[in-house]
């Protein structure tokens, strides 16, 4: 009979050993069934007699065959195709003046991480160098938890609407019919974005030459959202996350793209950091003020809580926080990229969501698919676990896999066996403001203003090589479209950012598009273009109950933020008025 000291000493063997695991190779294992039962031969199966049938005894083949039916999981609905790799990222530059989040707080300081780079719309076997956009997820195990950057290389997005995000999804998946892709049939690829203008941004991004880059090695990525920064005197900021290839980018033509392998970006990854070619990205942020916030709303229309907007640089200027590298490639892909479960609502003290809409939705889908696709307990995962100075412990017992389910401890607030607590460091009255207001049942619309960032890339951005490939990827994609009504709705979508692009792309189609949105109206926004009010509403909605036109279409408008610098006179900042309605 081992003593307790031996068997507890055998049991933290065995439930430690996952890095030891990860790094065993297969000489030095022996062939065992799930339960350990050593087995001669992987390829025997008991039969009645030499030439009987199977024998249910045989559990070395049933469990052989029971876990392969079941090795896959769900891949994920967007960004199924993927690649990764571990790394680091250090703190070059500290922000502690704009945030309390202890990886910002020092030169130096450093932290493990994981990048899973991925497409949006195709299946786990599609091509890495289909024009869409990247997938570009970062998870920072920093000594507070983990914070998880779910961003794209793009700055943008199609919507602003959360509501809007599955629907646009299923118009980049297959036909239910035919279950052609849109490279086949890209009806529903332009009728989407022919009746939801305010995608015109990130399609422009989308055609253009950052349609298509050259590996993941050779890309930036951005959040899109605005995120607030508290600093430890609990005042705050808006922010916008960058991360820039400190390679450059690179791009792959339309015509050329063909020619690569279908794992090119994957092979690429991988290659570069096995000869110690290590990919970096510089980790910057843009930041203002509330007041900034609603300034930038009144001068000029541009929406910090709006997806498809976006901040001027020059007078926000990139301010550079630290750089990623990645210097690891996985030992298992499985384990740790089709495992690995990035979520925005994972943030450490000092970093805070804003009133982003999309953001905000994004808080509880990306938690909710990850429980579906791997389970309650995905976060006990080793590629998802935390790494904190401190052990960390909860309530949350059982469900699938439970691998560590914390002990004997109490499963409850116990004053016999007292769990202890870290007091709160953000004041949460103060980062979040007061919220009062009906329930509004919102839906933006399309203005003026969601065509002067596409007019910029078109006139100012794109040199003329870029416009000529622009046009020729738009108008091949239009080319499997059978649907020319749609295409004469989006051809006057592409007028309203320059009559030029217009002209080049009737042209280059063969269609005579529409004369702009003026005379339009569309199912999934409202049109605040509209010369006719009748045309006003998305979808024909004639009823003013739930219509929900704002004056500021969600912005942050004068007052929004009001009481954030004043303090009442009992000190609480406002906590009993009206501050911050919305």
């Amino acid at each position: 009979m081992p003593s307790a000291t031996s068997f507890a000493q055998h049991t933290s063997d065995h439930y430690g050993n996952y890095e030891k695991d990860r790094q065993t190779k297969s000489q030095d294992v022996l062939y065992t069934t799930s339960n350990g039962v050593p087995m001669p031969h992987p390829y025997e199966a008991q039969r009645m007699g030499e030439n009987g049938p199977l024998l249910l005894q045989d559990f070395h083949l049933i469990d052989l065959i029971s876990h392969f039916d079941r090795e896959r999981i769900p891949e994920r609905v967007v960004h199924a195709k993927g690649s990764g790799a571990h790394g680091e990222f250090v703190c070059t530059d500290p922000l502690d003046d704009l945030c309390s989040a202890d990886i910002f707080s020092a030169k130096g300081k450093k932290c493990p991480l994981t990048i899973r780079f991925s497409t949006v719309g195709g299946e786990s076997g599609s091509h890495d160098l289909a024009r869409d956009p990247r997938g570009f997820s970062v998870k920072m195990r920093t000594d507070e938890g983990n914070w998880d950057i779910v961003a794209n290389n793009t700055p943008v997005f199609f919507l602003r609407d959360p509501a809007k995000f599955p629907h646009f999804i299923h118009t980049q998946k297959r036909d239910p019919q035919t279950h052609l892709s849109h490279s086949d049939d890209s009806t529903a690829f332009w009728d989407y974005l022919s009746q939801n203008p305010e995608s015109i941004h990130q399609l422009m991004i989308l055609m253009g030459d950052r349609g298509i880059p050259d590996g993941y090695r050779f890309m930036h990525g951005y959040l899109g959202h605005t995120i607030k920064l508290i600093n430890k005197n609990n005042d705050w900021v808006y922010c916008q996350l960058h991360m820039k290839s400190m390679q450059g980018i690179k791009f792959i033509t339309q015509e050329d793209s063909a020619n690569y392998s279908p794992d090119y970006s994957q092979k690429d990854l991988f290659e570069a950091i096995e000869k110690g070619d290590y990919p970096r990205w510089s980790v910057e942020v843009q930041t203002m003020t509330p007041k900034e916030a609603e300034e930038l709303w009144e001068k000029q229309k541009i929406n910090v809580f709006d997806l498809t907007h976006v901040w001027p640089q020059k007078q926000f200027p990139r301010r550079k926080v630290g750089e990623m590298i990645l210097n690891e490639n996985v030992r298992n892909y499985f384990a740790e990229v089709e495992q690995a479960a990035f979520n925005p609502s994972h943030m450490p003290p000092g970093i805070e969501p804003s009133a982003d809409p999309v953001f905000q939705s994004r808080l509880f889908s990306y938690p909710d698919t990850h429980r579906h696709r791997i389970g309650a307990n995905y976060q006990q995962l080793p590629v998802n676990a935390p790494r904190t100075g401190y052990m960390p412990g909860n309530f949350q017992r059982d469900g699938q896999m439970a691998f560590f389910n914390q002990g004997a401890r109490p499963s409850y607030l116990s004053s016999i066996e007292p769990i202890r607590f870290r007091e709160r460091t953000i004041d949460l009255d103060k980062a979040h403001s007061h919220f009062t207001g009906n329930a509004v049942s919102f839906l933006s619309e399309i203005r003026p203003e969601d065509f002067n960032a596409p007019r910029t890339l078109w006139e100012k951005v794109f040199d003329d090589g870029a416009r000529e490939r622009f046009v020729n990827n738009v108008a091949g994609k239009m080319a499997v479209c059978p649907n020319k009504e749609i295409l004469k709705r989006q051809i006057a979508i592409f007028r309203e950012v320059s009559d030029e692009l217009a002209k080049r792309l009737e042209k280059a189609t063969g269609i005579e598009g529409y004369e702009g949105i003026a005379t339009m109206q569309f199912n999934g926004t409202h049109n605040g273009m509209a010369k006719d009010q009748k045309l006003r509403n998305a979808n024909g909605m004639k009823s003013k109950v739930g219509v929900s036109v704002s004056v500021n279409n969600g912005a942050p408008r004068r007052g929004t933020h009001k009481g954030l610098e004043e303090k009442d006179t009992d000190g609480t900042n406002g906590t009993n008025g009206t501050n911050g309605a919305h």
